[in-house]
């Protein structure tokens, strides 16, 4: 059985959460457009360990959301998780943060596609087959109308998150199916970390760096 402290800041949305064995016991978010993760991140820590009644030195794991997604967002959840693990010698894993966000679909003979806002007409994307399995690499596209055309035409395709409303004025086609105010969140990091950590799928805690994909860019 692993306890696990499960942060999620690649987005707007700052979100902790503590696991038990896969099972979430507390867990606090807020969706800010204002970025409060730097103020509000370490606050939900110890309220959601108070609320759990689990003591940082219980934990067995720090799961953190590795991008893409905010650059702020993802250094600051990613230094708040190698400074616990530092502190408290335990493992770090990571969980892509598109597939943290396919979690939130269940459907049957579908596919699922998490689509995250990274600027002007750009978005992060992947796409996972209806169990939860990546069947196209994750990248960076200025959508259009040919944008994920083979996958719509094939069967249901379900788009999710802050980016697939910028993909809604290319796409009418009855298989396209949109879900738009989703965001990543810790309560579907817990059951991936489980599984990382019964594998010891961990992270080099010293070398670990967020999954950026793009370069920053000012303006």
């Amino acid at each position: 059985m692993a306890t696990i402290l499960c942060l999620e800041t690649a987005t707007t949305n700052c979100s902790v959460a503590i696991a038990v064995d896969g099972e979430i016991k507390a867990i606090r978010e807020e969706n800010n457009q204002k970025f409060s993760h730097a103020e509000k991140l370490h606050v939900f820590i110890e309220e959601v360990l108070k609320e759990a009644k689990i003591d940082k030195n219980q934990l067995n794991a720090v799961a953190v959301s590795k991008g893409p997604g905010s650059y702020t967002g993802l250094r600051i959840g990613v230094s708040a998780a190698k400074g616990l693990c530092f502190a408290l010698d335990i493992p770090l894993i990571s969980t892509p943060t598109l597939e943290v966000l396919a979690q939130q679909v269940h459907c049957k003979d579908c596919y699922i596609i998490p689509l995250l806002d990274a600027r002007r007409m750009e978005v992060y994307s992947a796409v996972y087959n209806f169990e939860k399995k990546q069947i196209r690499e994750t990248k960076a596209e200025i959508l259009n109308e040919n944008s994920f055309k083979k996958y719509i035409e094939e069967r249901k395709s379900i788009f999710i998150g802050d980016g697939s409303e910028k993909f809604k004025p290319f796409c009418n086609h009855k298989n396209a199916v949109f879900i738009d105010d989703k965001f990543p969140s810790s309560a579907e990091m817990a059951q991936l970390a489980e599984a990382k950590y019964k594998i010891s799928d961990t992270e080099d805690v010293a070398y670990f760096e967020p999954f950026y994909l793009k370069e920053f860019m000012l303006g």
